[in-house]
């Protein structure tokens, strides 16, 4: 049997992989390792801290001691801590956004990202940046940060995160031909797009859960 390890900094997403990993692949165990308070304190600091880079680096080591074969790491925030903790141990870590960036630099040279967080937002420009470089790509890039809509959510007025993430998304696909999102927990709202735009939204859970499915095939 695979064991898999999950690294997350919230609860968001701890249901929606486990359906999805339970539906691709069955017989894998997970692991999750959720502290939460992660994300806070990259949200109150503006920046991954030193701090969190620390703890983040032991969460991966003590995944490794649980003698998974992959260790998959869940927030787009702290992906660069994912890109150090490939140097630390030994067990191989994908990243739940890796695979649809570079899906989006190899289907379109005008990419928008959208995101509610800029903690998310900048690293996940940053990342498709570097998938464009590393396959020989020119890409332009669009950034929206979808103003209010993280407030929202957290005051509990999901119907109204929606309507802004929504509107922003159909606002940057005017520009653009295709747009990441740049957070795992939106990509449910990808649903609720015209099929024409959805075609072009890409999203990370599916691809990030699909990466791990074709890792461990290979081994």
């Amino acid at each position: 049997m695979k064991k898999i390890a999950l690294i997350h900094t919230g609860f968001a997403l701890v249901e929606v992989l486990t359906r999805r990993f339970n539906t691709r692949i069955p017989e894998a165990e997970l692991v999750h390792i959720v502290d939460d308070s992660l994300l806070r304190e990259v949200l109150a600091a503006g920046e991954v801290t030193r701090p969190v880079t620390k703890r983040m680096l032991a969460y991966y080591q003590a995944a490794e001691t649980y003698d998974v074969d992959c260790i998959f790491n869940v927030c787009s925030s702290v992906g660069e801590v994912a890109d150090l903790a490939r140097r630390v141990v030994n067990t191989p870590v994908v990243k739940i956004d890796d695979s649809m960036a570079e899906t989006a630099v190899v289907s379109a040279e005008k990419i928008g990202v959208a995101a509610t967080l800029q903690t998310t937002l900048d690293p996940t420009c940053r990342l498709v940046e570097r998938k464009a470089a590393e396959a020989g790509r020119r890409v332009s890039l669009q950034r929206t940060l979808c103003p209010g809509a993280f407030e929202k959510l957290m005051a509990g007025q999901a119907e109204e995160h929606d309507r802004i993430v929504l509107a922003g998304i159909r606002e940057l696909s005017e520009k653009v031909d295709v747009i990441v999102l740049a957070q795992g927990s939106m990509a449910r709202l990808a649903e609720n797009l015209e099929p024409e735009l959805a075609e072009r939204v890409l999203t990370s859970p599916a691809s990030g859960v699909e990466a791990v499915r074709k890792l461990l095939a290979s081994g």
